[in-house]
């Protein structure tokens, strides 16, 4: 990536306008494991030491993924008007964390970690200080107290979706600002689609590097 970068920016693709972050799961093939096998794996064991007897089992088994729930889908409502429960698909591989620069939509930075990790834990890895811009965009899942002082002290603006209240209807003031704030973070959605539909993302290797 670091190679890559420094060719666009030899090119005159500096990165440019802010910064727009988000992540996407990549699922992986599914594990068979016993309980112990996943308890083991779960305590961070390697696949040698959880089957040193089988040298080539442990070559085959991925200890690096994980499973998450992945909720989506259209909102759907039922006849008071209040919102029935969201469509949560279980995923079992990784998550894939960019950071692309508002103005060319090249990928600036980029982490992969188990399809469990929080996204707003990655926000420090994949958000850079040398865009043009100081804006980074990102949804609500990346909003937290400690990501809005970290990107103060480094003189970045957040526009970072918020979230809304728990219990409460969210103002209009606010759903109008993280309307804005969408027509803008849409813009990363592009990479993903092209990632997967284009260029078909898959899983290349069992575990991570």
């Amino acid at each position: 990536m670091k190679a890559f970068d420094w060719q666009l920016q030899k090119k005159g693709y500096i990165p440019m306008s802010g910064q727009i972050v988000d992540a996407s799961l990549v699922p992986a093939p599914k594990q068979r494991n016993t309980e112990g096998e996943r308890e083991a794996i779960k305590s961070g064991m390697s696949a040698k030491e959880i089957w040193p007897d089988e040298p080539n089992k442990a070559a085959q088994k991925d200890i690096d993924a994980r499973w998450t729930l992945k909720i989506g889908g259209k909102v759907r409502y039922r006849a008071d008007g209040t919102p029935l429960p969201m469509i949560a698909l279980p995923v079992f591989g990784y998550k894939s964390h960019i950071s692309i620069d508002r103005r060319f939509g090249f990928i600036r930075e980029m982490a992969v970690t188990s399809a469990s990790a929080a996204d707003g834990r990655l926000l420090r890895q994949v958000v850079t200080t040398d865009n043009t811009g100081s804006e980074v965009w990102a949804d609500s899942a990346y909003r937290s107290k400690r990501n809005e002082k970290w990107l103060s002290d480094r003189m970045l603006t957040s526009r970072i979706h918020r979230r809304k209240p728990k219990g409460k209807p969210m103002r209009k003031a606010t759903a109008r600002a993280n309307a804005a704030k969408s027509s803008i973070r849409a813009h990363v959605e592009h990479v993903f689609a092209h990632q997967k539909n284009r260029f078909g993302l898959f899983i290349r290797t069992i575990g991570t590097p």
